[in-house]
């Protein structure tokens, strides 16, 4: 029985419903949104999407996203330099940044250690934290400080547990965000008074041993 959808809705229909967080009935309900708004509308979401994947990488640095080789945070020389802090993903930046509370550098790994599926250290951007870590070392300025932010899941735990073990003894300290932030929950979606309360709270992991 041949379909009702013509094949660029079907087409458009399918490519939302790939989206984190989309199901196939809100992905039908953007699609029908974008055939009723303003062509407009749907051009400058087109044009949006075109430039995203064309102008925007990833900071050589700290692995956040930017629209140059370097990212602002990583530019900016009032932050302090001594201090550096480690998330999944950029958007945790993003939450952590505007509370106010941390004023150093961030690293991204763009995702935890989840053995049942499949990712390991090795796809995570944790080779070049340690590079990271190991040149300011070698420069005789290692950092005084590395908070690991990654999330109170399972995954996030392993991740700062391994990190833990690698970064000891090559920096002045290693510490984890408080419980102000619920286990199972994303930094993206706490609010600012719970991310302060997280970084104000924060201990020295071997604190927990």
């Amino acid at each position: 029985m041949a379909s009702p959808l013509i094949e660029p809705v079907a087409r458009l229909i399918e490519a939302f419903s790939r989206l984190p967080g989309v199901g196939p009935k809100t992905a039908q309900r953007l699609t029908y949104h974008l055939l009723r708004a303003p062509e407009a509308e749907a051009r400058a979401l087109a044009t949006a999407l075109v430039d995203v994947r064309e102008q925007v990488v990833f900071c050589e640095t700290c692995f956040n996203i930017s629209d140059a080789p370097t990212c602002p945070i990583c530019r900016d020389g009032s932050r302090d330099q001594r201090r550096l802090c480690v998330v999944e993903e950029p958007l945790d930046v993003l939450a952590l940044d505007r509370t106010g509370e941390f004023r150093g550098l961030y690293h991204v790994l763009h995702g935890a250690i989840s053995p049942i599926d499949g990712i390991g250290p090795d796809r995570l951007r944790i080779a070049e934290l340690l590079r990271r870590v190991g040149a300011a070392e070698a420069d005789g300025r290692p950092f005084e400080e590395v908070i690991l932010a990654t999330n109170p899941t399972l995954e996030g735990e392993a991740t700062a547990m391994y990190l833990d073990e690698r970064l000891d003894g090559h920096v002045g300290s290693v510490t984890r965000i408080a419980r102000g932030i619920p286990v199972g929950g994303d930094l993206e979606y706490a609010d600012e008074v719970t991310l302060i309360r997280a970084l104000q709270g924060r201990r020295s992991l071997a604190e927990r041993r």
